[in-house]
């Protein structure tokens, strides 16, 4: 009995080392078939085999079915698709492994730094057990199984799938009947996507539960630190962990605006309001989590500008009554380190003025826009050919 509460007491007294990946039921599936190596080895590998299990038998059976000969709407004008097996999916599975060191690090670094302290640290590996916990639910990650084969299925089969003869589907006076591609896309290929998009959003959930669940800690904020964020400025870098995600997402919106521009005759001009707004929700959704500590800056700043402003007083009326209104006479100005003084107390003072809300810079959030907006850049050119892309581009850069 007493052995296990030392056990206990240790585990709470120590960090506790967290990654949002190692773990789950899929991740064991994936140790078994040995499609990963701890920690998250063998990417290609698991990269390789799922995208091929989700993509290559949808051409096999499009080709040799002969379901839907002569339709217009063929497996290999299919973008959507291609783009989302062969581009989208590859980035979520290989967006585990940036997520898994990125991440890891950026929670040891409230240790490391002295951010959470000896008296916080229980509560601090109890938020990161509890996530792990949920990581790890097998209850979680069967109930998303469970949504994709039912509610996924029907959101494919009544928004998404087309009303018309395509690759996947023969339209009769009954509804649309699955091909034998369509089989297989219907309860193979899209459920698998489906599946691990969702795996993120439940992961995304849990960093938000881990980082408001720190964000309410008695936290060590340094309103004078460089970062311009307390010291947590660290922060708004881990969000570059999911630079991946947003790239799948941008390519999945991508995928379906060229099509609608090269078999429907639409414009690209028709989708810029759902342009804006898809990105700024998708970059929005991943600057959620650490916007979580903007009250705890917001005090941090309000506190160290009333600290700061009484110590920069105090040290102005010292130096204003040696310098100014009774100098010493053997004392001499040249060389003294009163003035350079000041003029640190100046700039600690600047520093504290120029702390920011949130953990993370408008630079942050360029990167974040300009890497969900990558994949739909190349659809310029249906709008005006390269040489007037890149000669308007050298006019407006210099």
């Amino acid at each position: 009995m007493n052995n296990n509460t030392a056990s206990d007491d240790s585990m709470l007294r120590e960090p506790s080392d967290f990654s949002l990946v190692l773990g789950g039921p899929l991740y064991q599936l994936w140790l078994r078939c040995g499609l990963v190596r701890p920690p998250m080895d063998l990417l290609k590998r698991r990269i390789i085999f799922i995208s091929l299990i989700a993509w290559l038998p949808l051409l096999a059976l499009s080709l040799i079915g002969g379901d839907t000969t002569g339709v217009s709407d063929t497996f290999l004008r299919d973008l959507e698709t291609h783009v989302r097996l062969l581009v989208a999916l590859p980035c979520l599975i290989g967006a585990e492994l940036v997520v898994h060191q990125r991440l890891r690090s950026a929670v040891k670094q409230f240790i490391e730094r002295g951010i959470v302290g000896p008296d916080e640290l229980p509560r601090f590996n109890a938020a990161i057990q509890s996530a792990m916990r949920l990581r790890n639910s097998m209850v979680l990650e069967g109930g998303l199984l469970v949504f994709v084969y039912t509610v996924g299925h029907w959101i494919w089969r009544t928004h998404i799938a087309l009303d018309q003869t395509t690759w996947y589907a023969v339209a009769g006076d009954s509804g649309l009947h699955l091909t034998r591609a369509g089989w297989w896309n219907a309860f193979v290929s899209v459920p698998i996507f489906q599946f691990i998009l969702l795996r993120w959003c439940l992961r995304l959930v849990l960093w938000w539960q881990l980082l408001w669940r720190v964000s309410r800690l008695n936290l060590r904020l340094m309103p004078t630190h460089p970062d311009r964020a307390g010291g947590i400025g660290f922060l708004g870098n881990s969000t570059y962990a999911f630079l991946p995600i947003l790239f799948a997402e941008g390519s999945m919106l991508a995928a379906l605006i060229a099509s609608r521009i090269f078999y429907d005759g639409a414009h690209l001009t028709e989708f810029k309001t759902d342009i804006f707004f898809t990105v700024l929700f998708l970059v929005a959704t991943i600057l959620a989590p650490v916007l979580m500590f903007l009250p705890v800056l917001i005090r941090t700043k309000l506190q160290g500008r009333r600290e700061y402003g009484f110590l920069a007083n105090r040290y102005a009326q010292e130096f204003d009554e040696k310098w100014v209104r009774n100098p010493a006479a053997g004392d001499p100005l040249m060389g003294s380190a009163d003035i350079q003084s000041l003029a640190d107390m100046a700039n600690s003072y600047a520093v504290v003025q120029s702390m920011r809300p949130v953990p993370f810079s408008w630079e942050t959030v360029t990167h974040l826009t300009i890497v969900t907006v990558a994949p739909i850049l190349p659809l310029l050119l249906t709008m005006m050919p390269l040489e007037k892309i890149v000669d308007h581009l050298i006019k407006t850069l210099f």
